[in-house]
């Protein structure tokens, strides 16, 4: 059966493509905080897309600028008095339209919520954390309020209170209740094909690294078989990924089994035979020359070198 394969020329899906010329795919920190805020004038803003299995909820606010948010497959043009709520499981990419920026922005790991189970819950059902309804319009009034509890959200991070966890909870419900209380969402448009595509190729990547236990197996596949799965020719898609991210296909799956790779030497206690394994290699010495041609250093000495930092 011949493969249906879009006719759109290179010169004509490039037109119809985001207007910066490579968006980054960025995997989050392996040691990341389960909490952290930032302001947007002390924190440039960075056009990117970020895959999903980020394992944060995001917020978001904007009191200056505009951008393009992507949040699964709808689109948002954002502007200044909007929020954005993004969720762990979704694939977003930000992409900035003007020099102007302002604003807020936190990610909150679900184990910050460890002895407020209450609030956990509150997040998961919180109904702006889906993609359909990711960004809520705010008056002036209501900006301004969400503006100063992420500032003071801000100061409590860095303060030295032993209740500072306890205040910032308490701004991020006010953060929630002053958005659910506008009520209005702004109106998303469908991406563009060629989104699709990335976006497609992304979230069969990540539901390759399923991996929770050494009898997990990553079945790794090549550009080919991910192509196949989209329908689409290898070179088409090839081409797509790298003009819109500035890497093939196969260095897309490369960099995401080192990331695999570190957050098992790192996160758990797995020998590197079984890690190994679980990472479909066929034996161990075919893994250690995979990672110490990317990291230039061995599986074990990697993790004793973090283990050296943690214990400094």
């Amino acid at each position: 059966m011949e493969k249906d394969v879009p006719r759109l020329g290179l010169e004509s899906f490039a037109n119809e493509n985001f207007k910066v010329p490579l968006l980054n795919v960025e995997l989050y920190p392996l040691d990341a905080k389960y909490f952290s805020v930032e302001n947007r004038e002390r924190y440039p803003v960075k056009d990117y897309i970020s895959p999903n299995r980020r394992q944060f909820y995001k917020i978001f606010h904007m009191t200056a600028g505009t951008g393009v948010l992507t949040v699964g497959l709808h689109q948002y043009l954002m502007n200044a008095g909007e929020i954005a709520f993004l969720h762990p499981d979704e694939i977003m990419s930000w992409q900035t339209t003007s020099a102007e920026t302002g604003g807020h922005f936190c990610l909150i790991h679900p184990d910050y919520f460890t002895q407020e189970t209450h609030l956990l819950q509150l997040f998961r059902n919180y109904p702006f954390f889906q993609p359909a309804n990711a960004v809520v319009q705010l008056t002036e009034a209501q900006s301004a309020n969400i503006n100063r509890s992420f500032e003071q959200i801000w100061e409590e991070d860095r303060g030295q209170n032993e209740d500072k966890k306890q205040a910032i909870l308490l701004h991020l419900q006010m953060i929630l209740l002053e958005s659910q209380r506008a009520g209005r969402n702004l109106v998303n448009s469908a991406v563009p094909d060629n989104y699709r595509y990335i976006h497609g190729f992304l979230s069969l990547l990540e539901s390759n690294f399923q991996v929770k236990t050494t009898d997990d197996v990553v079945k790794m596949k090549t550009a080919g078989e991910f192509a196949d799965q989209l329908n689409v020719h290898p070179n088409y898609l090839n081409t797509l990924v790298r003009n819109q991210t500035g890497k093939t296909l196969r260095e897309h799956i490369q960099d995401r089994l080192l990331y695999e790779a570190k957050v098992l030497l790192l996160q758990t206690d797995w020998d590197i035979n079984a890690i190994s394994y679980t990472l479909g290699f066929s034996e161990h010495a075919a893994f250690t020359s995979f990672f110490n041609k990317k990291e230039h250093i061995s599986p074990s000495r990697f993790r004793k070198n973090a283990l050296l930092q943690v214990n400094i």
